[in-house]
């Protein structure tokens, strides 16, 4: 963990603990919501989980109790705001999508109905014309056909 990053198989040696118990405790501390990225990564390359209770961990700090926090963690106060930036624009582009996406739905729902209406309008003019050519056949052969006399 910060500010040291030290790999788990170098404490494990240096404490004389099993590696195993230091990955158990890792996950309990995670599990727990501490932030524990651990593998010597630096805060740059942590994972969105970590950022996420970072920024959750120092949303409420004033300048002085931030200022001791990053200096504990081993961060900057700068890396924070940028964490708490993606975090908000995150959450407003799940907003953005789902406005984008009930309006192409509701888009959709009037094409259909307009081509459901187009359809109907088609069907009874198939019908009108099959009722015209039935009622032109049986006048033909009740009154003859006009056309050979």
């Amino acid at each position: 963990m910060p500010p040291n990053n030290e790999s788990v198989s170098q404490i494990a040696e240096e404490m004389g603990i099993s590696d195993a118990s230091l990955y158990k405790w890792r996950k309990e501390a995670r599990e727990a919501g501490g932030i524990a990225p651990g593998n010597g990564r630096t805060s740059d390359k942590w994972n969105s989980e970590d950022k996420f209770l970072v920024v959750m961990e120092t949303f409420s700090m004033n300048e002085l109790e931030l200022a001791e926090y990053c200096r504990k963690k081993g961060l900057y106060r700068e890396q924070i705001d940028a964490w708490k930036r993606v975090c908000l624009q995150a959450n407003g582009q799940a907003f953005d999508q789902a406005k984008q996406i009930n309006g192409a739905l509701k888009e959709e729902q009037k094409r259909a109905k307009q081509l459901e209406k187009e359809l109907q309008k088609k069907e009874k003019a198939l019908a009108e014309a099959a009722a015209l050519l039935l009622l032109r056949k049986k006048a033909q052969a009740i009154w003859g056909d006009p056309e050979e006399e």
